[in-house]
């Protein structure tokens, strides 16, 4: 199969669509822009700069949006106003890259080093009363987290290991027991969703691709994207069938990839999950 294009080519660097119906539909961020973007029916986009950087964003149980910007979490009511916490850290080398919400309510997001330095990166968690609190340390690029349909595993790319791994969740114990899931050798997963039979959908950065994989590891989709530079994909429309898929110009030259940047959808013949919601 082979996604559409939607939009013009108007993000720098596009991130971490989410459908969400009282939002109108899909949200994304143009992450160094640090802009929060809304799709409208004609395909032309609407911007809320909330930051030098928009990392990953959620909806809220209450309304609104939870976002992750530059060095920490901002929160926006369902009017539109947001509250910024506290930063979680002080090094100006750092920023706040992808994310998602557990079964709980709990917001997750992993950072990395601008100069994307080894091991820079940490994982963090906020809670529904606002406190944030360190998961994982010792990670590169934090990419792609979601879970699995009913909630007992999460699947999480470090993009750089060139491999998508896969924890136990619970409550109680969180994330635990990580482990291999599917290697792609030599590529470069970056956001993930997963859809309602269990199908991890990887975006696949540089490749112009994204691929389905069933709950067992075993490849049995591609989707081909017209831009190379694939960031990632969720599920939208009133079915939830529509897959949706970011893409990046950073780092291309005038002229090269003229459609990077854009959005594009594709309808694929199953069922996406709901986003999960942040409690707080």
């Amino acid at each position: 199969m082979r996604a559409e294009q939607i939009s013009d080519p108007v993000m720098f660097h596009g991130e971490g669509p989410v459908w969400w119906p009282s939002w109108g539909g899909l949200r994304c961020v143009d992450m160094l822009a640090g802009d929060v973007l809304t799709l409208r029916p004609d395909g032309t986009v609407a911007r809320q700069n909330v930051g030098r950087v928009a990392a990953a964003l959620r909806p809220r149980r209450g309304g609104g949006a939870v976002i992750a910007v530059e060095r920490g979490f901002t929160l926006e009511d369902a009017d539109g106003t947001l509250t910024h916490l506290p930063d979680l850290w002080d090094d100006a080398g750092i920023r706040m890259n992808d994310g998602g919400c557990d079964p709980h309510g709990r917001f997750y997001c992993g950072t990395m080093a601008y100069d994307q330095r080894a091991g820079a990166g940490t994982l963090y968690r906020l809670d529904a009363d606002g406190k944030g609190s360190v998961v994982h340390e010792g990670v590169t690029i934090s990419n792609g987290l979601e879970w699995s349909p009913d909630g007992t595993r999460a699947y999480y790319n470090d993009t750089p290991t060139n491999r998508v791994d896969v924890f136990d969740y619970d409550f109680t114990r969180g994330l635990v027991g990580r482990r291999t899931f599917v290697e792609v050798p030599g590529k470069f997963p970056d956001g993930l969703t997963v859809d309602a039979e269990g199908g991890v959908w990887i975006a696949l950065f540089g490749e112009g691709e994204v691929r389905r994989y069933t709950p067992s590891g075993k490849l049995d989709e591609v989707i081909e994207v017209p831009a190379r530079q694939v960031t990632a994909c969720t599920f939208g429309g009133e079915f939830l069938t529509e897959l949706y898929v970011t893409t990046s110009r950073e780092g291309l030259k005038a002229g090269d990839d003229p459609l990077a940047g854009a959005l594009f959808r594709v309808s694929v013949g199953v069922r996406g999950l709901p986003a999960r919601t942040f409690g707080g």
